[in-house]
């Protein structure tokens, strides 16, 4: 049994009078549906705008249970976000959802995007809605670790993940392997952050380990500066944290700094990557890191060189991915995918079930390729312009389906990422750390949102199950007992 400090135990019972949880995010979004609605008379879109904004309350109403997983929050959320955004893009353009050049085909791709998500929302509560609740050791248990300790499984974690990267450049028939157990670091920061902001103790580690991220995902080394703040508020929600002045105005300044981060990062992107390739037409880093952050310390220290209009505008299309579904949309209307003999979902079967190692002459997964075939666009046209775009699991499967049909395609998606969620959290591991591991998984299959395509989804989903089976079973046990005995406690019994 674990004893938790009796200090610890007189925090974590004082309720405090407003957390942040799946409760204050019902109300809060809510309240924004409210306030859309009443905005939508004034807007190009008007049904469009209404019923979006309530989504998120939908949504999130559906899901919210006691014991649901806090990574949840981030399926709905962004994904939500990458439909919703379409509608600010056309207010910025003055140009309604139906007149762009895919027409009816964008109006159809933003209704079927909100529908998906309550389908998701749906498997969701049907599979997760009756998870037990922990028993008091487990649910307690992360408030008995040292920070210190933490940090330091942290930065064991990071260097695990750097030597995963590089691994998978040599054995490139294990990269989804590597890629599976480099993912231990988001359960290593999870579980710093969450501690941190449950017992108070520990503030400048979380800090260092924050920024050290942002530093490595602009360097290009894990390439990802935005995941940090997407851990941060996924162990807010599971620690209930506590909402206050100061911590409302906290989350105000790191939304504030991730969306600079994001204009910076879409302004000079193009320029770096040809900087950090050497202006070759590939993903392969030529120049060294000291230079390519002096490069982006250049940049940063004349923001006046950046036309940052442009940036907001470029960011925003970016992150709004109703085009491209409409305009697969556009082209299946005309010539239906099932003409080809070549189904989405067997093309990800066949991809899945033929693991590389044992098939070496597989090839390559080509988002770029299926997204050229599913819009009918020129695919020289699409290489020279990108080094790869996907249409995402929606549209692959609007293309095998139609509508409503893809909805039960949807969700199959939902039952097989709800399953692997349901494992893990129904182990006897600690309650964050079981928290953690789906954090993992749900950034490891969902970090980019609805354009993940199917192969990549599935592939990544049965890797992380199988990986993480073993890792529960073998190697979180060790972890678990040093952290233990480093707090001075005894380990409760894992099965």
């Amino acid at each position: 049994m674990v004893t938790v400090n009796s200090p610890l135990r007189a925090r974590a019972a004082r309720a405090p009078s407003m957390m942040l949880d799946y409760g204050f995010l019902r109300r809060t979004f809510f309240g924004v549906g409210m306030l859309l609605l009443l905005i939508s008379p004034f807007s190009l879109d008007p049904l469009a705008m209404a019923v979006g904004g309530f989504v998120p309350w939908i949504t999130l109403s559906i899901v919210a249970k006691p014991t649901m997983p806090a990574a949840v929050v981030y399926i709905f959320l962004w994904q939500w976000s990458q439909a919703y955004a379409r509608i600010l893009q056309s207010m910025v353009e003055g140009e309604a959802l139906g007149a762009g050049p895919f027409g009816s085909g964008i109006v159809h791709a933003y209704w079927y995007m909100l529908a998906s998500l309550v389908i998701l929302a749906c498997v969701f509560r049907a599979m997760l809605g009756g998870i037990p609740k922990p028993a008091p050791e487990d649910e307690h248990a992360h408030l008995e670790w040292r920070p210190t300790d933490l940090f330091v499984l942290y930065c064991a974690t990071l260097v695990l993940a750097v030597a995963c990267t590089y691994a998978s450049r040599f054995i490139p028939g294990l990269s989804q392997q590597f890629e599976a157990v480099s993912r231990l670091k988001i359960v290593a920061e999870f579980l710093l952050f969450v501690t941190v902001m449950s017992t108070g103790r520990g503030g400048k580690f979380m800090m260092a380990a924050v920024l050290f991220e942002i530093l490595i995902g602009f360097s290009g080394m894990l390439s990802d500066f935005r995941g940090v703040f997407v851990y941060l508020l996924i162990a807010a929600i599971a620690a209930r944290l506590a909402l206050r002045a100061g911590s409302i105005l906290g989350g105000i300044l790191w939304l504030t700094v991730l969306v600079g981060l994001g204009l910076f990062w879409t302004a000079v992107k193009m320029d770096y990557r040809e900087y950090a390739t050497g202006g070759e037409e590939s993903q392969h880093i030529t120049m060294p890191l000291s230079e390519r952050l002096a490069y982006l310390g250049s940049q940063a220290a004349n923001p006046q060189n950046i036309d940052w209009g442009q940036a907001s505008y470029a960011l925003l299309t970016r992150f709004a991915y109703v085009d491209i579904f409409g305009s697969v949309i556009d082209y299946q209307q005309v010539a239906r995918e099932g003409a080809t003999g070549v189904g989405q979902w067997q093309s990800a079967f066949d991809h899945v079930f033929k693991p590389r190692i044992l098939f070496p002459g597989k090839a390559a997964l080509s988002d770029t390729e299926v997204f050229a075939r599913l819009t009918g666009a020129d695919p020289f046209e699409v290489i020279r312009g990108s080094t790869s775009i996907s249409v995402g699991y929606m549209a692959e499967n609007y293309a095998d389906f139609g509508f409503p049909g893809m909805l039960l395609g949807i969700a199959a998606v939902g039952l097989m990422m709800a399953f692997v969620i349901r494992h893990f959290m129904r182990s006897r591991l600690p309650w964050m750390v079981r928290q953690g591991i789906v954090l993992a998984f749900v950034y490891n299959v969902a970090g980019s949102g609805v354009e993940i395509s199917l192969p990549k989804m599935f592939g990544a989903t049965i890797m992380f199950f199988l990986v993480y089976w073993a890792l529960v079973k073998y190697a979180l046990p060790i972890g678990l007992k040093w952290l233990y005995a480093r707090a001075g406690g005894a380990q409760p019994h894992q099965s």
